[in-house]
């Protein structure tokens, strides 16, 4: 129950440990795991290196099987190997799980060093740390600069703050279904989430017992968020009113199953910290508004959005993209915010033509 912990399979995770980090917002940690995964062979002058950013839920697992390790199967299917959009004859691709997250990097379920779980004690986190983290991954495998940079959601906030933030080190920017700078929208939606599991009983203000973590309070807030991810429209063709043998409206059996899923695999104390990171994002903080912020962006970038995200709405990355002077790319879906991570095959031309030059 909840998210990977030292003694579980290790699957296809390789490790690096970084010494003392201190995040932005104070706190120090006094050293970082880091949990990632890669693909590919590394050229010898690193020129080929892709880095792939993960969504809220997601991790260093981009495409492979379930097993040993990994509760659920890639999260992003048909994006990596041979012959896919990241050809892994071509490139090196690099998924690194994110700071403060649950699946090998560390975050509020790791030891802390009183051999406690961090949980409360946890220092916040910005966007901008965890790009840092990845920075010093990027360092440590001998890769100075980014063919590309790929992320969508909360993937694209870190994709963006890499681009801004160190421009000598991104070529191409891929950037899918997020903002320049978290909403009032979506900070609402977020906070309602972090309610949702600081009601549990068994939250215990972040100190919860790992083996009797608040399932139900994580549970309401990945109902929450799931309406966020799916269309009005998809949930009305899929579920319409229908009610089901056991007194369940079928839309609310479908909604259980995501939150029953997402509590096998997640951590209530990583899960807030993240959206909380997630609040926060404001690329132009600090650089002048996000105007300023983005003219400083030197990488060729692909802006991309879809039609029916009500999460991360199409004016979000147009925003991006006038910033940028590229043309913005709307994906035609019917699933909502999730479109991003279900049409591959669209989502795949985009980034082949961004890697391809044209």
């Amino acid at each position: 129950m909840g998210g990977w912990v030292e003694g579980d399979p290790v699957g296809n995770r390789v490790f690096l440990d970084l010494p003392a980090f201190r995040p932005e917002r104070g706190g120090v940690l006094p050293s970082v795991r880091v949990a990632y995964e890669t693909w590919g062979t590394l050229a010898a002058d690193g020129s080929n290196a892709v880095l792939v950013e993960h969504a809220l839920t997601g991790d260093s697992h981009v495409v492979g099987p379930a097993g040993p390790g990994h509760a659920t199967a890639g999260w992003w299917d048909g994006l990596i190997g041979p012959g896919a959009p990241l050809d892994t004859g071509r490139f090196f691709v690099v998924c690194a799980n994110v700071l403060g997250g649950c699946q090998g990097t560390t975050g509020p379920s790791t030891l802390a060093p009183d051999d406690g779980p961090w949980g409360s004690r946890f220092p916040e986190v910005t966007v901008g740390d965890q790009v840092r983290v990845e920075a010093a991954v990027a360092d440590a495998l001998g890769i100075s600069r980014w063919a590309c940079v790929v992320g969508g959601s909360m993937g694209g906030m870190r994709a963006l703050e890499w681009a801004v933030a160190m421009p000598d080190r991104v070529a191409t920017l891929f950037f899918l279904a997020s903002g320049a700078v978290a909403s009032a929208d979506q900070i609402g939606t977020q906070t309602t989430q972090q309610t949702a599991i600081r009601a549990d009983p068994r939250w215990a203000g972040g100190d919860f017992d790992r083996a009797d973590p608040p399932v139900d309070g994580l549970g309401i807030a990945r109902r929450i968020a799931h309406l966020t991810y799916r269309s009005a429209f998809e949930l009305g063709e899929r579920f319409g009113t229908v009610v089901q043998d056991d007194g369940r409206y079928a839309v609310s059996s479908y909604l259980d199953h995501h939150a029953h899923k997402l509590a096998r695999r997640f951590d209530a104390g990583s899960y807030v910290l993240l959206t909380e990171a997630m609040n926060s994002w404001d690329v132009g903080r600090g650089r002048g508004g996000v105007e300023a912020a983005l003219a400083t962006v030197t990488a060729r970038a692909v802006v991309a959005g879809v039609d029916s995200d009500r999460l991360y709405p199409i004016e979000q990355q147009r925003q991006v993209a006038d910033a940028l002077g590229v043309p913005l790319h709307v994906i035609a879906s019917p699933y909502g915010h999730d479109g991003f991570l279900i049409e591959t095959e669209a989502v795949g031309r985009l980034l082949r033509g961004l890697l391809d030059g044209s």
